[in-house]
């Protein structure tokens, strides 16, 4: 399957660049100027995956990723955030927003290759590990759905970005263990490219925010110095 990449860049030069990469790369590309062209065309076909311009005119880049992430259809869809921003603060808020990552320019087109071909990665589920239960939460690999099931309740279901479930997949197949940033980066990022450890906070975040609705964050532990564990009795009950 060719995977289709939407570029929201309103600097032709660089979303020519990025569209000649990308498809001699093998995928297939399309590109938008601004947030509402881009929305047209998510409104035919959601892509599977997005390279979003944090400055755009009319919507920012950080202001239609939350858009993204707020709207049912297009949550688990990967964001690649490029901005010539590169201070940490800049990097949190464009992770915050809703980005799984994110490249600042001047970049190399091969560490964006590198670094799509990760996000697409993580996007593809993985089912050799079967169904994984921790506490409440029950995780279907083949089907992609996250559930809590409380007792005398019926199971409602989690929305979760693609980094969000790959990092819960990981915690419940490997439950009660600490798991360093460095250790997470490698096996739920991949350590083919370069991310900083600050990105493993940020989506830790993200995923007990969507976990919290149904009371599910606790079971998210931080271990000071250490990292974080997912645990099957969190110490607060």
């Amino acid at each position: 399957m060719t995977h289709r990449i939407l570029i929201v860049e309103d600097e032709p030069s660089i979303a020519e660049l990025i569209a000649i990469n990308l498809t001699h790369a093998g995928y297939e590309v399309q590109k938008a100027m601004q947030t509402d062209i881009a929305q047209g065309i998510m409104k035919e076909q959601l892509p599977n995956l997005v390279i979003l311009d944090w400055m755009l005119p009319g919507k920012s880049g950080v202001q239609f990723a939350k858009e993204l992430r707020a709207n049912e259809r297009t949550r688990g869809l990967p964001i690649l955030m490029l901005t010539a921003k590169s201070e940490e603060a800049d990097k949190v808020m464009g992770l915050d927003s809703g980005a799984d990552d994110y490249v600042t320019k001047p970049f190399s087109p091969k560490e964006l290759i590198a670094r799509v071909k990760a996000l697409l990665r993580r996007q593809t589920p993985v089912d050799d590990t079967g169904p994984l239960t921790v506490g409440p939460l029950k995780l279907d690999p083949s089907s992609h759905r996250v559930l809590a099931v409380w007792p005398n309740s019926e199971p409602k279901p989690i929305s979760l970005g693609p980094t969000e479930y790959r990092l819960l997949q990981y915690f419940m197949a490997n439950p009660e263990r600490v798991h360093s940033r460095t250790s997470l980066l490698d096996n739920v990022w991949g350590n083919e490219v370069y991310i900083e450890e600050r990105t493993v906070d940020v989506h830790i975040k993200r995923l007990r925010a969507a976990l919290s609705p149904l009371d599910c964050d606790r079971f998210i532990e931080t271990v000071r110095g250490s990292g974080y564990r997912i645990t099957k009795i969190p110490t607060d009950i």
